[in-house]
């Protein structure tokens, strides 16, 4: 038996010129070009947020529109993210879970080191502008404007408000979507006339804004949770809805 076999396998030559032509072949796979968010797809519309002395009261509805069809009805656009903030989601809500999932990891992250040290309202605000900023200089922002509802460490109310290029501000009351044309002149004139506004004050205060956007604006719902941060708790309610009265639809004019 021979120890050696004439049949090597010797490496093949490679002619980069067949290389070179089947890389402009017509039909030679091409990579899809990286691709960006062009515009939202299901949305939420307003958040609505008030502060008082007690505490912070922030509202939305339960809508999630696709384009202008209701299509999901039972999208939670409030979330807690600790003891002492939570934050409501305008615009893409896909955008928004990703947010969401952020948040919980840093949640998860504190809660692992274990050293008693959390993130509050104004740190949460802050990074927030951060991460919306960054994004909208790569050329993708996420679609998002947040409210940041909460307290800071020294127990003092907070209420911040962050658009989708970074822009961030604080104020006594914040509105987003359409709420920020119809319910911020109510939520301020309501302050003005009630500067003493209790918790209680500002959630009915809150309904009220918030049947009027029913009346008013077609991408919001007659089903909204209101959440609240005061004395150290946060909560969000159940979905409720308010009472209605198309009755006042007779009243406006000028519209035949």
């Amino acid at each position: 038996m021979a120890l050696f076999s004439n049949h090597l396998h010797l490496p093949k030559n490679v002619d980069m010129k067949d290389r070179v032509a089947d890389f402009w072949r017509d039909d030679a796979p091409i990579a899809d070009p990286k691709k960006h968010t062009l515009r939202p797809i299901v949305t939420g519309t307003s958040v609505l947020g008030i502060k008082t002395k007690s505490g912070v009261v922030i509202a939305a509805d339960t809508l999630g529109s696709y384009g202008s069809l209701a299509r999901f009805r039972d999208v939670t656009r409030l979330m807690r993210v600790n003891d002492s903030t939570i934050i409501g989601g305008f615009g893409d809500y896909a955008d928004f879970q990703h947010i969401m999932k952020l948040l919980e990891q840093q949640t998860i992250d504190d809660k692992v080191i274990g050293d008693g040290v959390y993130r509050d309202a104004p740190s949460i605000h802050s990074w927030l502008r951060c991460v919306l900023y960054n994004r909208r200089n790569k050329m993708n922002p996420l679609w998002n404007t947040v409210i940041v509802a909460g307290s800071t460490y020294a127990g003092e109310p907070y209420l911040g408000y962050v658009d989708k290029i970074g822009v961030s501000f604080q104020d006594k009351s914040v509105a987003t979507g359409f709420g920020s044309y119809i319910a911020q002149p109510m939520l301020r004139k309501a302050m003005e006339e009630n500067p003493d506004m209790s918790i209680d004050d500002a959630k009915r205060l809150m309904v009220r804004c918030l049947r009027v956007l029913f009346y008013r604006d077609c991408r919001a719902l007659n089903r909204f949770q209101i959440g609240v941060v005061a004395e150290g708790q946060c909560t969000i309610s159940e979905p409720i809805s308010a009472e209605t009265d198309w009755s006042v639809g007779a009243n406006p004019s000028g519209y035949e």
